[in-house]
């Protein structure tokens, strides 16, 4: 599993390399170099400098050319671009001067196929507003795969509840929660909170 850095700022890459204490990675300081550099790899995870390299990074988004296991940070992350780059598949997105030990559980939730966020931005993605209904396709969907009580707790996780909060408002353990969110995210072939939003958001 290769490493790339993508950045026209070399102070950020040795921050990165230096601060998470990683020793072989590559980089690319432009959209040229790094789609020469894709071509030849297959297995990889990108580390993008949104500061840096924005306008490259929105080229490959209206082209629909985002690569696999894209993570961008930024120095200040927004929620409402984390929203839009989550849409766009990238895989994760947060500070660019994150703590270690959350750079290492970001690296590995996205070897794992999964989305990572930070917490806020997580909240706003699950959060969807009580008196918004769910899209007619994604009630039909929910109803045709998934139990009463699937249901039930899919909706609690729409308001943004934790495995705990959904417990207790169902009266239920938290392990018996964890065993309904590992069916749901089966059922319905998602990988992870964010994409069950976006599944049916």
């Amino acid at each position: 599993m290769e490493i790339i850095f993508f950045s026209a700022n070399m102070e950020i890459i040795k921050e990165w390399r230096v601060k998470h204490d990683i020793e072989h990675s590559i980089t690319c300081y432009d959209l040229t170099s790094l789609k020469s550099m894709l071509t030849e790899l297959s297995d990889y995870i990108l580390i993008a400098d949104y500061d840096s390299v924005a306008g490259d990074i929105n080229k490959m988004i209206t082209s629909n050319s985002v690569p696999k296991n894209m993570i961008i940070l930024e120095k200040a992350p927004e929620i409402a671009t984390g929203k839009m780059l989550i849409a766009h598949n990238v895989k994760a997105y947060g500070n660019a001067r994150m703590l270690t030990v959350h750079f290492i559980q970001m690296l590995q939730t996205v070897l794992d196929d999964k989305i990572w966020t930070y917490p806020e931005l997580t909240a706003a993605l699950s959060k969807i507003s009580k008196d918004e209904p769910l899209k007619e396709e994604s009630e039909s969907l929910l109803n045709n795969r998934l139990t009463a009580k699937e249901i039930e707790v899919v909706k609690l996780i729409l308001g943004g509840y934790t495995n705990d909060a959904i417990a207790s408002a169902l009266e239920i353990t938290t392990r018996t929660v964890k065993a309904h969110v590992g069916s749901i995210f089966s059922k319905l072939h998602v990988n992870d909170r964010v994409s069950l939003v976006l599944l049916l958001k």
